[in-house]
C-alpha cells in the first residue's frame, strides 16, 4: 500500500512538473509572438516612411535636416537587432516623424495633397497598431515575469534558466505633458 502512495505522489509531482514547465514555455512563446507583432508594425511604418518623405520633399526642399533625421532614425530601426535597440530606434523615429509632420503643417498645399493625407492616415493607423501591440506584449511579459517570480513555478524557471523579459516602456518624451495653446 505504501508503495502505491509513493508512486502516486511521484506521478503527481511529475505531472505538476510537466504542467508547470509547459506553462512557462507557453508564456515565453507568447512574449515572442507579441514582440513579433510589434516588429511587424514597426517594419510596416518603416516601409511607409520613404513615401512620406518624398511627398514632403516636393514641397519643403529646404528642410534637409528633418529628412536626414527621419532617414537616420528609419535606418536605425531597420538595423536594430533586439527589443531594446528597436525600442530606442522607435523612439528616435517617432521624434523624427513629429518633426516631419510639424514641417508639413507649414505647407497648406502639401496638407491638401491626397497622397500625403493617405500616407499620414496609414502612419497614424500603424501607430495605433503599434500601441496595441505594445500593450499586448507588456501583458504577456507581465504574465511570464509573474510566473517566474511566484513559487512553485519559479523553481522550474530557475532549473531551466528561464529569463524575465523587460517591458516595452514609454520614453520620457512620450511621458511629458502636452501643451495645447489656442
Amino acid at each position: 500500500m505504501a508503495l502505491y502512495i509513493i508512486i502516486g505522489v511521484l506521478v503527481l509531482i511529475g505531472l505538476w512538473f510537466l504542467i508547470t514547465y509547459n506553462s512557462l514555455i507557453t508564456l515565453r512563446n507568447r512574449v515572442k509572438e507579441a514582440w513579433s507583432q510589434i516588429d511587424v508594425q514597426l517594419k510596416r511604418r518603416s516601409s511607409l516612411i520613404p513615401n512620406l518623405v518624398e511627398a514632403v520633399k516636393g514641397y519643403a526642399k529646404h528642410e534637409k535636416e528633418v529628412f536626414e533625421n527621419v532617414t537616420k532614425a528609419r535606418s536605425a530601426l531597420l538595423g536594430a537587432k533586439d527589443p531594446h535597440e528597436k525600442a530606442a530606434a522607435n523612439d528616435m523615429l517617432t521624434g523624427a516623424l513629429k518633426s516631419l509632420f510639424a514641417v508639413a503643417e507649414a505647407y497648406p498645399n502639401l496638407r491638401a495633397s491626397e497622397n500625403f493625407k493617405q500616407l499620414q492616415d496609414e502612419i497614424s493607423d500603424t501607430e495605433t497598431k503599434i500601441a496595441a501591440s505594445r500593450q499586448f506584449y507588456n501583458t504577456n511579459v507581465l504574465d511570464l515575469n509573474n510566473s517566474l517570480e511566484q513559487i512553485p513555478s519559479a523553481w522550474i524557471g530557475v532549473m531551466f534558466n528561464f529569463q524575465k523579459e523587460e517591458f516595452f516602456k514609454a520614453t520620457e518624451a512620450e511621458k511629458a505633458d502636452i501643451s495645447v495653446k489656442f
